[in-house]
């Protein structure tokens, strides 16, 4: 083997390079794109959604096409028009990161687009003649897209964009490493390997430096190989089972488009050849997700909004199409296809998605509360792992099978629950046949005050649940809470639950205890009992001190121009409070304990509209009591028929026995909720 030593760089930032970055207003391009149709498509294949591998090579060029909309000549940077709020660049020293960004993630869409087809053009460039030209421009210090090496710096983004950057260079090398000539190949290693033999974070980053060193190495340099040893067997660590890898702390789709993703590729690209052993490791847990995490995406394959980053979206089915690559004959690969073909058009066809030709930072359109300080505008286009999908052969079963929809056709029935609790990670996800929704519970327990990034503790992890149909909710400065607890604190404030603890998952009963953040002896012992039209909370307060509370329903948008209506339906001696917004209806019945309810409107809260509306209950709470059990039904249904009595009130009897709490159903199922 040949070992290069990386030439040296210096690590002055050269002032003609720095005055020539301004924030500035990126290039306008005048006219929205059209929203993506499905030409031709092939209902013989994919009887729901019609779409086959060439379609998704369409929705792949689709998105590239919108972020080469931008670029009229080689030159041009991938820098796209920034929206209002924290994401970044907030000053000058971020531009050159931000524009690596939208650099190297199009290249997630590009990379596997042009491994088939080399020479694509898109708005007159050649699209890999552009990557060709503007790789190099990052090691050359006269110019704006120059990034400095890291000297003697911790971890940061250009590391992260350097791995992703390491990924596309291993996917395709024929047209983004072997046309560049030596000297330049010299430099961008030199570059790359000052952060990938480095310092980085605990938690997936640690796979940018993996990607870095394991590059190089396999085109001859000289790498820290040690290091690169240390980093994969800390990646494994974080396994924990059925799928799930913990990104320390938490819980989220990181799990699927970074660790899920990551190992199998690098197992497939180098681990295999040069570490056999870790490379099985990483492909035995990704074959461990096929028959957990599909049950989190609904039966028309729409993803929750949960967790950080929620912007890259389609990220989320990443690794369901390399599930083709595992020999096991069990994997019902038209179910895989069906929801990640599902999830596509969730987003591809909803009207608000782009925004100047480019994914808006949100969820469907920009929503400021689901944004990290970490995002750019350019930093949505790590959707594009999804596409990574594409470089599984034409032949390969994922594309070939015939779509279904696995066990919501074969094996869920209607007016029933279906809970799937995954043990190593106290995760719970349901699936609701009766309106083809699912819901997780996860992971949260994060102090504001520790949370200098801001979204750990934030309603990105800490809703009591999270659903495909419903999704999340920012909190109102006036107590307007959806889908979980807020109490009056001692500033005044309405604040939420963010610090749970996982008790117990048994017999279909959920079980967590909350401590309030700023007051230790604001406490309760929570129990979520899925139930086929919602969900039954039996929640006992522990607190030592009296305290105001309120708790949230789901919300509902204002959709198209049609208002949300509202009514009170009687159900025996209980009230429900009844929404309807033409799409779902949402009702909420106060059991016991609770001392008012009432119909709570937002605005500038829901990531899918302006306006919206949820339902709250509220009480005040003493520890002199004669109660401290707080039941409440929160319950949906699609919207058209309205809710039978029967739906309303599925509780027979509600009591207290031997310590513990008995749920009675009108199906004479029973509950039995063992507070300790």
């Amino acid at each position: 083997m040949i070992f290069r030593k990386p030439i040296l760089f210096s690590i002055v930032l050269i002032t003609s390079a720095l005055t020539a970055q301004e924030i500035k207003p990126a290039k306008q391009v005048n006219g929205e794109m059209p929203l993506f149709e499905v030409e031709n498509p092939d209902f013989q294949t994919s009887p729901y959604t019609g779409m086959t591998k060439k379609h998704w090579e369409d929705a792949a060029r689709y998105l590239l096409a919108g972020a080469f909309s931008y670029i009229d000549d080689l030159d041009d940077p991938m820098k796209f028009p920034k929206l209002p709020g924290k994401s970044y660049p907030q000053d000058i020293s971020r531009v050159p990161t931000e524009k690596l960004e939208g650099l190297v993630r199009t290249l997630f869409v590009a990379a596997p687009l042009l491994k088939k087809e080399p020479d694509l053009t898109l708005n007159g460039i050649k699209v890999a003649e552009y990557y060709q030209h503007q790789i190099p421009k990052l090691t050359d210090p006269d110019s704006p897209a120059y990034i400095k090496p890291r000297g003697n710096g911790g971890p940061s983004q250009n590391l992260v964009e350097y791995g992703a950057l390491a990924i596309s260079l291993f996917i395709s090398p024929e047209t983004l490493w072997d046309p560049l000539s030596q000297k330049d190949k010299d430099a961008l290693a030199a570059s790359m390997l000052s952060y990938g033999d480095g310092p980085t974070v605990p938690s997936n980053w640690k796979f940018f430096n993996i990607f870095v060193l394991s590059f190089f190495d396999a085109q001859g340099y000289e790498v820290n190989k040690p290091l690169l040893e240390e980093y994969l067997q800390k990646s494994l660590d974080h396994y924990r089972g059925q799928g799930w890898y913990n990104d320390n702390p938490a819980y989220d789709y990181y799990s699927m488009w970074a660790f899920q993703v990551y190992g199998p590729m690098w197992a497939s690209v180098y681990g295999d050849t040069h570490y056999p052993d870790l490379a099985k490791a990483f492909k035995t847990n990704f074959q461990d997700l096929v028959y957990h995490y599909p049950y989190m995406f609904s039966e028309d394959g729409e993803m929750i909004m949960w967790g950080r980053s929620i912007s890259y979206r389609i990220g989320s089915i990443s690794p369901f199409p390399f599930t083709g690559t595992l020999q096991d004959d069990t994997i019902n690969f038209g179910w895989l296809r069906r929801i990640s073909s599902g999830t596509l058009l969730q987003f591809l066809q909803n009207p608000d998605f782009l925004l100047d030709r480019i994914p808006t930072l949100g969820f469907y359109g920009h929503f400021e509360p689901a944004v990290q300080v970490y995002s750019a505008r350019g930093s949505v286009f790590w959707m594009g792992k999804a596409f990574l999908g594409l470089l599984v052969p034409d032949d390969n079963p994922f594309w070939t099978a015939t779509e279904n929809l696995g066990p919501w056709d074969t094996t869920f029935e209607k007016d029933k629950v279906y809970n799937k609790f995954q043990a190593a990670s106290n995760i719970l996800i349901t699936d609701y046949p009766n309106i083809g929704a699912s819901e997780i519970r996860a992971w949260c327990h994060e102090k504001k005050a520790d949370d200098w990034q801001g979204f750990r503790s934030s309603e990105n992890y800490n809703k009591l649940s999270y659903n495909s149909a419903f999704p999340w909710q920012a909190d109102g400065e006036q107590g307007e809470i959806s889908m979980n607890y807020v109490f009056k604190n001692a500033k005044n404030e309405w604040e939420p639950w963010r610090l749970y603890t996982f008790k117990s998952y048994e017999n279909g009963v959920y079980r967590r205890d909350a401590v309030l953040e700023t007051n230790e002896q604001v406490t309760m012992q929570l129990a979520d009992i899925p139930l086929p039209n919602g969900i039954l909370r039996v929640d006992k307060q522990t607190s030592k001190v009296p305290v105001e509370m309120r708790l949230g329903h789901y919300a509902l948008p204002k959709i198209e121009g049609k208002e949300v209506k509202h009514y009170i339906q009687k159900s025996g001696s209980t009230a429900a409070l009844v929404l309807d917004n033409g799409e779902y209806q949402l009702a909420m019945l106060p059991l016991q304990g609770w001392e008012n309810a009432e119909f709570v409107s937002a605005s500038g809260l829901n990531p899918i509209s302006e306006e919206s509306t949820t339902i709250n209950v509220s009480a005040t709470f003493s520890p002199q009591a004669e109660t401290n059990i707080y039941a409440t039904l929160m319950l949906w249904k699609k919207s058209g028929e309205d809710f039978t009595e029967a739906e309303l009130m599925p509780v027979t009897k509600l009591s207290a026995k031997n310590g513990k709490i008995e749920v009675l159903m009108s199906d004479s199922e029973l509950y039995t909720i063992n507070f300790d």
